[in-house]
């Protein structure tokens, strides 16, 4: 397997921890659907979510197939390891 730098995996941890948060807010607004805090915290790290994959799609490529990301010139997609596979 390709050994990526430590930033790449620091970064995906961090995109670990949003994802986590973000399923754990939508299990919860989906019962509490009127608490504004938990929708506020919802936006939050929704946007952060996306600055993350962000950062990650740049540096090191996509992250996710089915138009969710995009792809570098040449295509890219079996440049880096896959997030399930470091």
């Amino acid at each position: 397997m390709k050994q990526m730098p430590a930033d790449y995996y620091q970064l995906l941890e961090q995109l670990q921890a949003v994802d986590f948060v973000l399923v754990d807010l939508t299990l919860y607004l989906d019962t509490h659907n009127n608490d504004t805090e938990a929708i506020k915290q919802f936006n939050h790290f929704a946007k952060e979510r996306k600055k993350l994959r962000n950062a990650i799609e740049s540096k090191y490529g996509p992250l996710m197939q089915f138009g969710h990301s995009y792809s570098g010139q040449p295509w890219n997609w079996d440049d880096p390891p896959w997030p399930w596979q470091v």
